[in-house]
This record gives structure tokens, sequence and C-alpha cells, in this order.
């Protein structure tokens, strides 16, 4: 069952992607309404375009994983974009993240584990 493992970290990786991307493309946005100033400012963020590629690549991925793996070991394995998202708030927004944190990463890493098992 070992096989899941690096599909399943690609999926995580571009769903991580996709949710950096998206807190960039909100970030250049105005707050929240529905304007449209709000749906011009959406459409026309190329780092919103980017986020919804990434979206759609783990989707594309994610149905592969689930048509060839079994759902019991397959769904738990998503878990591991927590794991990248840590890594990215540390990198791409300068965030502090906790020891208590890590120690649910690890958490997460070891369950992933045991179920690929």
């Amino acid at each position: 069952m070992w096989k899941i493992i690096p599909y399943a970290i690609l999926q995580s990786i571009l769903l991580t992607g996709a949710q950096v991307f998206l807190k960039f493309a909100l970030n250049r946005m105005p707050s929240f309404a529905w304007t449209r100033e709000f749906w011009f400012s959406m459409l026309s963020n190329w780092q919103f375009a980017v986020c919804g590629l990434l979206f759609g690549s783990a989707s594309l991925l994610w149905m592969y994983i689930v048509k060839v793996f079994p759902f019991s070991s397959a769904y738990p394995m998503v878990s591991l974009s927590y794991v990248f998202g840590m890594f990215a708030a540390i990198l791409f927004f300068h965030e502090e993240v906790s020891l208590i944190k890590w120690l649910g990463v690890m958490f997460i890493v070891l369950g992933c584990m045991l179920i690929a098992k």
C-alpha cells in the first residue's frame, strides 16, 4: 500500500499550493461584497487563476487516487496537506508555529504511515 504515498504527497502539495495562491489572491482583493468591483477583482487576479488550476489538478489526481486505492487508505492521506500547509505558513506568510502544532503534524505523519502500511 506504500504506492499511495507519492500520489498522496503530490496531491497534498497541489492542494496546499492552491490554498497559498488563494490567500495571495484574497489579500489583493477588496473586502468581500456582492458587487461588480469585487467579482471583477477576483476574475482579473492571476493568483486566483493559478489557485483554480492547482485545485483542478489536485481534483484530477484525487479522482485517480480514489479509483485505484481503497477509500479507507486514500481519504486519510488528504491530511498530509495540513503538514505542507504548516510549512507554507512559515515560508510564505512568515507565521510562527508552536511546538504543540509541530507535535500535531508529527501525529498526522505517523497516522498516514500507519494507514499506508
